[in-house]
Order: structure tokens, then sequence, then C-alpha cells
């Protein structure tokens, strides 16, 4: 069997997406066995360059993880687009802009300033900043710049198949490597666009009983309750979970450790918006005898218990939200 010729690139990332491949442990033989690796930096020596020197398509499957942040992030997807027959957007930031697209605000000034100049711990009375050039021995050599948005990578290069999480599971790596197998075999590959991870929401492979009905009064932290019902869906007991609204293929690991689904799997195909799905499925929950007798100050008071909305309904997925795309186009503030 010829090995595949693979390629492991990354943008704006934690690198929890390369350690997650290392976390196959006994199982990450098989894939030495299985690929040849053209480029990995993270885990060997390899430099940008040694990914230019290949040729066009002399990659057989190439995976980016992290959001598009800087234009060294778009310099690198394009080249491994180039290189590459196939490209897989690999973990939340690849595949909705993660974490790094929470950035993607309209106060984006506020927030540079606060990590280069306000933040507390911060020692910079010159107000020094990311430079776009500096000259160096009368050479002028050009700098990654910083780009407006974080943006999911099929917002750049052509994306063939999607394998989401922060970081993807071990079972879903699992699959990634059956399907290269198959390929290595075969030359067959799943249809383009595949989502390597389940059809059906969380709640579908939670192990946690759901009442017949439903629903709670107020929201409530996890270090708030007293006594935890171990077995019961953490919606009841007033705990935000996105399980409803989220891809199955986790197998409910944060469920199963008493805390609330985060949504890092990203939407199934019949969602079109992951955080404003919740947000309605959250609101037709939240059961409020006296709504209509209640002041606004009075429901402001339980809305407050959601400390951080966007970060809560959107904490990986703001990149490919609808009110993202919205603001991007200038039509809300």
């Amino acid at each position: 069997m010829k090995k595949i010729n693979l390629a492991i690139a990354l943008g704006a990332t934690c690198a929890g997406c390369d350690v997650a491949i290392l976390d196959l442990n006994e199982k990450i033989l098989e894939v030495f066995d299985l690929v040849e690796f053209k480029f990995w930096p993270t885990a060997m020596d390899f430099k940008l360059d040694d990914l230019e020197k290949l040729k066009d398509k002399e990659v057989d499957v190439g995976i980016y993880h992290g959001a598009i942040r800087t234009t060294e992030d778009v310099k690198i997807a394009k080249i491994l687009r180039q290189k590459s027959k196939v490209v897989v957007a690999f973990g939340a930031c690849a595949n909705f802009g993660g974490i790094p697209s929470l950035a993607n605000m309209p106060y984006e000034q506020n927030m540079f300033d606060l990590v280069y100049k306000d933040v507390p711990s911060m020692d910079n009375p010159e107000n020094t900043v990311p430079l776009t050039s500096v000259k160096i021995d009368d050479v002028e050599l050009t700098l990654p710049g910083i780009l407006e948005n974080a943006d999911a990578l099929e917002e750049i290069i052509d994306v063939d198949y999607f394998v989401p999480g922060c970081p993807p599971m071990v079972p879903l790596i699992e699959q990634v490597i059956e399907v290269l197998k198959v390929f290595a075999k075969k030359g067959e590959l799943p249809p383009k666009g595949a989502v390597i991870a389940g059809t059906k929401t969380l709640c579908d492979e939670c192990g946690r009983t759901k009442p017949e009905k439903i629903s709670f009064k107020e929201f409530i932290s996890p270090q708030e309750v007293e006594e935890m019902d171990p077995d019961l869906c953490l919606l009841p007991q007033g705990i935000i979970c996105l399980g409803p609204a989220t891809r199955a293929g986790c197998d409910g690991l944060c469920t199963k450790m008493n805390v609330g689904c985060r949504g890092c799997l990203g939407p199934t195909d019949k969602v079109k918006d992951h955080g404003l799905k919740m947000i309605s499925a959250i609101t037709s929950l939240l059961e409020v005898d006296e709504e209509e007798e209640m002041t606004e100050e009075q429901l402001d008071k339980i809305v407050e218990k959601i400390p951080d909305p966007l970060g809560t309904f959107y904490r990986f997925t703001y990149g490919k939200s609808l009110i993202y795309k919205l603001h991007s186009e200038e039509k809300v503030i």
C-alpha cells in the first residue's frame, strides 16, 4: 500500500489540534505506517520553504487547523491549497473561526489597545505594537499583518472536508484515519463537503435522562448547584447546555463530567445559525409563569445570570454566524 503524502499546516491556533493527534497514543504508529509527512512544523523540523518547494498537488491530503487571523495565515492556507489534492479544515477554528473570531465585534480598536497597551500586566511604555515591516541591514522585510477579522478557512480557500471540535476528539481522529486507509487502498474519498462527525445532535448520544417536559425557572452555574443529579439532563437543572443545537460525535464528554456542552462541534447540517438556534431553544424552555407581571428589571436579572451571552452561544461559531455576516456587511452596528 502506497503511503499518503500528508501535510499539516496551522494558522491562528493554540496548537491543541496538534496535541490531539498525539493523543492517539499507540494508534499514532498506524498514522506513521499510513502516511509520509511532507510538512508538520509543530512536530518536526519543517519550515515554510519546505512546503513551498513541493510540486503542485504533490500532497495527497493537506490538513489545516487554526483560524485565518494574519496575512501569513492567508499565505500558508493558499500554499497548502496549491500543493494539496485534498484540503481538510481541522478543528473548530478552521471550521467556524473558533474562539479567535469572538474578536470580530465592532470594537476591534478597543481590543487591540487592551492587548498591546492597556492590559494591567503590560509593560509597554512606548506603546509598541506589531509592525508590518522592519529594516535590517538596510533590507526591508515584510512582517505578518493582523487582519481586521478572524475567519474560517473556507473564507480564504476551497475546502474539501471538515473535522470539527476544540480540539477534534480521538474518536473523530480515528474516523479520519479510517478515511485515509480507504483512500490509500482504493483511492476513494467521502463526498466533497462531508463533515467527519455525527449527523444528529449531541442530545441523541448524551446518556443523561431527558424528562418528558424540559423546563427551568432560572439559569444556574454548575458551581452554584448544591446537589446535582448526575443522571438527569442538565437543562432542567438550570444549567445551560448547547446539546440541542450541537453536532454529535464527542460521546458527550463534557456532559459526563456535569458540564454543559459548549458547542465546539458546531451545528448540524439542519441548523443555519448555531447561537440563534440555541437561544431559541433556551427561551422556549425557560418557564416564567409570572412573565407578564414581571418588570423589565426582574426579567433582566434572569438574563444577567448569563455573564457572557456571545461567548456562551457563539464560543466557537461566531465567525460563521448570521450576526457576524450582517456586521461584516455593515448592516448592523
